[in-house]
């Protein structure tokens, strides 16, 4: 078998076999297959697309190039999240707690931040001395005594992945859906949890720019899911306006803990309880949408979902107080408030142009090696179709860079105003089972 003749053959649109695919996966990984042969195989993907069984294969076969992770000593059905990225996206910072305490198992292997998607494992190394480093035997005792852990990816996790993410961010083939499904499919299903909750972002502030492409993604996902015998479901989430209020690491934490406390943003909640109520339903335990609905309202209400995020922080090596008491976390040495010249109706917010800006000041990484600023960032006071009048706040940057001039202006830029009455799009688009 030569790789030439499988570029040829995917170039002309023909399908490749189990076999091939494998062939492909195993050189490329242990080095008998160069970097331009696969480049030249990403780009025939890109062109000629791969059909259910071919992007199922591939997936499979990328799951298996490292370590798959074993979490059978976890008892009961073990459920995790992934979102495909975007702006003040801390669902997991809720959304885990509050499944865990309702009887849910979540161990979830989760990333960094890169542009202008800040990575949950930034967020949570905000809280002073937590720890993002578990082995796996540690990930396990921790589940099974609190129900919950979001810890790093492990390096020997899906190596394949690894090539082939870096390879196409230089190819320009990352847009294929085939090679994005198969990229976060596989590293799921090695992180060896029994159930996937897939929250597809859309809009200016997610990958997937439009709800047709959102939903081919969302799809093809839950095929690869279904087609690897995995409980897989996805929710198509509204990104077009960042989620919640706050845009950056410490701020988004102190936006989790209210939101525990029955304080959050109605667009967060939300999305919280739709999706942890399919959790609930997938790890059996809750029968009914509805019943699963009640349960985590419950939790919040009682306060055992922050009392689970407290246990999980303490788990983890983090410092407690700083959750019961979020006034703790260091503030950035510069606050400067945007306020509206007109009045109106908030009628656009651009989250592309918010969460890069956040980036510029100082929230986000633009390259890997890129240092954070954990206090850095932006607290929204108007969303899209709040009323403003001129003078209103709309929002607060943190910083501590002296030269913002430019961001400023940008985020003041990102809001776009309306004399007419607006509403928001719902934060739930679509949910694909």
């Amino acid at each position: 078998m030569r790789m030439v003749d499988l570029i040829i053959k995917k170039r002309d649109g023909k399908e490749l076999s189990n076999e091939e695919i494998k062939f492909w996966i195993d050189g490329y990984v242990n080095g008998d297959i160069p970097d331009y042969q696969s480049s030249a195989m990403a780009m025939a993907i890109f062109f000629k697309g791969m059909n259910k069984r071919e992007i199922a294969t591939l997936t499979d076969y990328m799951e298996h190039s490292g370590e798959v992770i074993d979490l059978s000593a976890i008892s009961g059905i073990k459920v995790d999240k992934h979102s495909t990225g975007g702006v003040g996206d801390k669902t997991s910072l809720v959304l885990g707690p509050m499944v865990a305490a309702c009887g849910g198992k979540l161990a979830k292997m989760s990333g960094r931040g890169l542009g202008h998607t800040g990575g949950t494992l930034d967020k949570l190394e905000s809280i002073p001395h937590l720890s993002i480093s578990k082995t796996k035997m540690e990930m396990v005792e921790q589940v099974n005594k609190i129900g919950l852990a979001i810890i790093g990816q492990t390096s020997s996790l899906v190596p394949a992945d690894k090539k082939l993410y870096a390879l196409r961010d230089v190819t320009g083939t990352v847009e294929s859906i085939p090679l994005i499904a198969a990229s976060v499919m596989s590293k799921k299903l090695a992180s060896g949890t029994d159930a996937i909750l897939l929250d597809v972002t859309v809009g200016e502030g997610a990958f997937m720019k439009n709800m047709d492409s959102a939903r081919e993604l969302a799809r093809t996902m839950v095929d690869i899911g279904t087609h690897l015998k995995r409980d897989t479901v996805a929710v198509l989430s509204d990104m077009s306006e960042p989620l919640g209020r706050a845009v950056g690491n410490s701020l988004e934490v102190k936006e989790a803990i209210a939101s525990l406390h029955g304080e959050g943003p109605e667009d967060l909640m939300e999305l919280c309880y739709t999706s942890g109520s399919i959790m609930l339903v997938q790890a059996k335990v809750c029968k009914t949408l509805e019943e699963a609905r009640e349960k985590l309202h419950k939790v919040i209400e009682d306060g055992s979902a922050f009392e689970k995020f407290c246990l999980m922080v303490e788990a983890q090596g983090g410092d407690v107080e700083y959750i019961r008491h979020p006034e703790k976390f260091e503030m950035s040495k510069y606050s400067i408030e945007i306020r509206s010249d007109v009045d109106g109706y908030v009628s656009e917010l651009n989250a592309l142009e918010i969460g890069e800006s956040a980036m510029r000041l100082g929230a986000g990484r633009e390259t890997l090696d890129d240092v954070i600023d954990m206090s850095a960032g932006i607290v929204l006071s108007k969303k899209v179709g709040d009323k403003v009048k001129k003078g209103d706040l709309l929002c607060i940057v943190y910083t501590n860079k002296e030269d913002v001039d430019s961001v400023l202006v940008d985020i003041k830029n990102a809001y776009k105003f309306s004399k007419e009455e607006v509403k928001a799009l719902p934060v739930i688009r679509e949910v694909i089972r």
